[in-house]
């Protein structure tokens, strides 16, 4: 069993937080370049060409970084950090979902669509030329600020995303905040209650991962 991996990628990123406070120690396969495309060699054996890509012992491949989350939920249920009973579930996959969807997500639009190395390469794993659009880094911005003074709200009255407790939520909010850094958009310093569960979960051992 193996993780394709390109370890300063965002995506990768919230799954190597997700390993770390499970304790999970698994393999994993470099495939990120200098010039910030991916290793030939994997998109031919993987023609999704997006990483992180789990590949099991019976040469199955899983694609996604939840997705892969998911599987090591399943067979490594300690600790829960997808959530304990059917609403506590619901709630962490809620808020993992607007996680990714508000913050990582806009946080891509911007990058990819400032970085002269993405300005082909509009969407991930897009094989075909898709050229930037300068018009989504306003939106990307504005997307981000919307994010910061929702989870800034939801901060003030939980200790962590989806309440009491760190989860997967956590991980997904961490890598797109640090992901939005990558175009110089900051927490604003309005969102107090955000900065403190940035720094708090920053010093975790798991955002080292």
């Amino acid at each position: 069993m193996k993780i394709y991996d390109w370890h300063i990628a965002p995506n990768p990123r919230r799954l190597h937080i997700y390993l770390a406070e499970k304790g999970i120690k698994i393999d994993l396969v470099e495939v990120g370049q200098e010039d910030f495309t991916l290793a030939p060699w994997f998109k031919q054996k993987y023609p999704h060409a997006m990483v992180p890509m789990l590949e099991l012992d019976d040469g199955t491949h899983i694609g996604e970084a939840m997705a892969i989350a998911r599987y090591f939920e399943e067979t490594h249920p300690e600790p829960p950090l997808m959530g304990t009973d059917a609403k506590d579930k619901a709630i962490v996959d809620m808020w993992e979902k607007r996680a990714n969807e508000e913050g990582m997500l806009p946080a891509s639009e911007l990058f990819r669509n400032t970085h002269p190395h993405f300005a082909e390469r509009g969407l991930p794993g897009a094989a075909d030329p898709i050229p930037a659009i300068p018009a989504l880094r306003d939106r990307g911005r504005a997307r981000l600020g919307r994010f910061f003074a929702k989870f800034d709200r939801q901060l003030a009255d939980n200790p962590f995303v989806a309440g009491e407790r760190f989860t997967i939520a956590d991980a997904t909010t961490l890598a797109a905040v640090d992901f939005a850094a990558w175009s110089e958009v900051k927490i604003p310093d309005s969102c107090r209650h955000l900065q403190r569960w940035y720094e708090a979960v920053n010093q975790r051992p798991s955002a080292k991962a």
